[in-house]
């Protein structure tokens, strides 16, 4: 089965012992090169596989998230909007510790889709790990974003939810987290407010379209 997931390790096999060690140098020159491109450390023990999707976001491989994001294959997203009763948006300010957009205010919840998992499962979850939300049912989804450079190749798919919190913020993903009106966000988005993820700002023109309809 073909796979899309770089692979950088070359058989050797059937060689004489000078074509081998010749064969095992130019292998090791070759991971070298593979690990200083894309950035590739050994495999570890609990690291996070994603699913690599084609351009109709059907499933076709599962591959390591950093080897993902080095290289550039599509994958999928998750971004949940949590709103209280009075309908302001909760907003999270991502961890300085985190590789992407530290420090910025993103989403109220979100993440990858992890291998063998699907959106509304992958929603779910990130409400219970990033604000320690039990969401009783099924989410609703509002709409579903295509890839592109700005927001990673992701395919991200919108949820919208009713919560009025308190909320329990995980410590190792969220610093800070508030509420915040629309009309403080469209003002924010509007001036292209580089304190917002650039994902955010990109799904909530579409929430405001979306919403409208």
């Amino acid at each position: 089965m073909l796979s899309y997931c770089p692979r950088p390790l070359i058989p050797i096999i059937g060689l004489t012992e000078m074509a081998k060690w010749r064969r095992a140098s130019a292998a090791k020159a070759y991971r070298k090169r593979t690990i200083r491109r894309h950035k590739i450390m050994k495999p570890l023990p609990h690291q996070e596989l994603l699913a690599i999707v084609d351009q109709d976001d059907n499933v076709i491989d599962t591959c390591a998230r950093h080897i993902v994001h080095a290289t550039g294959l599509m994958h999928r997203a998750v971004h949940i909007l949590v709103f209280d009763e009075s309908g302001r948006l909760f907003l999270q300010k991502r961890s300085m510790s985190k590789d992407l957009n530290p420090g910025l205010w993103d989403t109220s919840a979100a993440g990858h889709v992890d291998a063998h998992e699907d959106y509304d499962a992958s929603a779910l979850r990130e409400l219970r790990e990033e604000l320690g939300v039990e969401h009783d049912g099924p989410i609703a989804p509002m709409f579903k974003l295509q890839p592109n450079l700005e927001n990673g190749m992701e395919f991200v798919q919108v949820y919208q939810t009713t919560h009025n919190g308190p909320f329990v913020l995980a410590a190792d993903e969220i610093d800070a987290g508030d509420w915040f009106t629309p009309d403080e966000i469209d003002a924010r988005v509007e001036a292209d407010d580089l304190e917002l993820t650039p994902t955010f700002k990109m799904l909530w023109r579409h929430w405001g379209t979306a919403s409208s309809a």
